[in-house]
């Protein structure tokens, strides 16, 4: 039995072979392949198209409905942006005019403080100018009066005549004519 098992085997191999490869199986193969592909297409058209055009349609409209969301986000973005940095700017000119207007005020006191300064510096000056110049009479007094009292001792010395004071004086006064 085993060896009829072998040699009917056999037969059926050598008969056999890739059954598309057959040259008598071609028209049942083709029939079937038509058959096949006409009920996947019914599926993919009946079925999987209108799932994957639902799917495709939605996906547009959130992927549209995100742009739209994101376009008005930034439009609110730029508004704050400009809402924020209108009062800062203004914050800045209002600084910018206090600082202007303190240091003119500065630049005011400053003026006036020198003015002052230079005010009190000549009162000061002439006060001391008017010291100086009562100082200097006063030297040129004792130094007339020294003047005198040494003519009086000098011709008394020399001479060994006694002069009066008022000699003494006119002959000073003389000699500081002639300077």
């Amino acid at each position: 039995m085993l060896a009829e098992a072998t040699t009917t085997s056999t037969a059926q191999d050598a008969g056999g072979g890739f059954p598309p490869f057959k040259t008598d199986t071609f028209p049942s193969q083709i029939f079937w392949l038509v058959i096949t592909m006409a009920v996947l297409f019914v599926v993919l058209w009946r079925f999987a198209g209108p799932r994957i055009n639902s799917t495709l349609t939605n996906r547009r409209a959130v992927i549209h409905k995100e742009i739209e969301t994101a376009q008005e986000n930034r439009r609110k973005a730029e508004q704050a942006t400009v809402a924020y940095e209108t009062p800062l700017f203004e914050a800045r000119e209002r600084a910018r005019a206090i600082n202007n207007e303190y240091r003119d005020k500065a630049a005011a006191d400053v003026k006036k403080a020198e003015a002052d300064a230079d005010a009190s510096a000549e009162k000061v000056t002439a006060e001391a100018e008017a010291r100086l110049a009562k100082i200097r009479a006063e030297a040129k007094s004792h130094i007339a009066q020294a003047a005198q009292d040494a003519t009086v001792e000098i011709v008394s010395r020399l001479t060994g005549q006694k002069i009066s004071a008022e000699d003494a004086a006119a002959a000073v006064r003389a000699t500081q004519e002639t300077r």
